[in-house]
Parts: structure tokens; C-alpha cells; sequence
């Protein structure tokens, strides 16, 4: 029984770090493509009326991407943090991989909700530009406005990661 305990204890702290890395990829992309399909609605009911808009709707619905890629990018720290890509093999404890999947935790929740937001100001904006192009200076600043909030967990899950200290 003991050995079984020690097994499950050794294999925690990847595990919390998997789990963590999993939560940033995951809900960091699920509100992207959600902001995207937002976004893309009413791409296609601008589009319908006028296919010479596509251009200008690209740009806008690229916008709420971001946040997935963001995402992945903290996946694979954290995971590279702990030795889990292919690096030399690290002994995590199990506060140690819970504290990178906790630090996956900013990135997951702020890139869910943001990309989200921002989707749907993208959306406003693409209705922005079908009535008046010229203003897609204005029209990408504004969704833009929303990415702020994913670059400060993108941020924030960074500074976390490097905290850790992994022996």
C-alpha cells in the first residue's frame, strides 16, 4: 500500500501540472473560437451584402484568436518548466506542480472571458465597417481594447511560472 501511495504522490505534481497547462489550452481556446463565432456571424451578414468586405472582416475576426494562442504558449512554459517536453528529467514535488498549474490558471480565465468580449466588440465593429470602411483604423482599436486584459494574464502566468523554483 505504501508503495502504491509513494507512486501516486511522485506522479502528482506532473499530473497538477498537466492539468494546469490542459485548463490554459483549453478555456483560453474555447473563448477564442467562441469570440470567433461571434465575430463571424456577423461577418457573414456583412459579407451577404457585400463580398468586397471580407478583407476588412479578416482582420476583426483574428482579433479574439489571440487568447488561445496565448494559451498554448503557457502550456507548453509550464510544461517545459517542469520537464515534461522532452527536457533533462525533473523531480517535482507536489506544491511545485500544483503552484505551475495554478500559475496556468490567470491565462486560462482571462483569455476565456476576454476573447469572449472581445468577439463581440469585434462583431460591432465589423457592423461599423459595412457602413463606413474608412474607419477600420478605429473599428480594430476598439476589440483591441479587450486584448489588454488577456496580455495581463498572458503576463501574469509568466511572472507566476517564473517564480517557481525547481531544483
Amino acid at each position: 500500500m505504501e508503495s502504491v501511495l509513494a507512486a501516486m504522490a511522485e506522479q502528482l505534481g506532473p499530473a497538477l501540472v498537466i492539468l494546469g497547462a490542459a485548463l490554459a489550452v483549453g478555456f483560453a481556446g474555447s473563448g477564442s473560437a467562441w469570440g470567433i463565432g461571434i465575430a463571424n456571424e456577423a461577418a457573414a451578414g456583412v459579407m451577404t451584402e457585400d463580398p468586397k468586405k471580407f478583407g476588412y472582416a479578416l482582420v476583426l475576426l483574428a482579433l479574439p484568436g489571440t487568447q488561445g494562442i496565448y494559451g498554448l504558449l503557457v502550456a507548453v512554459l509550464a510544461m517545459q518548466k517542469a520537464g515534461l517536453l522532452g527536457s533533462a528529467s525533473v523531480a517535482l514535488s507536489i506544491w511545485q506542480g500544483l503552484g505551475i498549474g495554478a500559475a496556468c490558471l490567470p491565462i486560462a480565465i482571462a483569455g476565456f472571458y476576454s476573447a469572449i468580449w472581445q468577439g463581440k466588440s469585434s462583431a460591432a465593429c465589423i457592423l461599423l465597417i459595412s457602413k463606413r470602411p474608412d474607419q477600420i483604423g478605429k473599428a480594430v482599436i476598439l476589440p483591441a481594447m479587450c486584448e489588454t486584459y488577456a496580455v495581463f494574464g498572458l503576463l501574469m502566468s509568466i511572472f507566476m511560472l517564473m517564480g517557481i523554483k525547481i531544483q
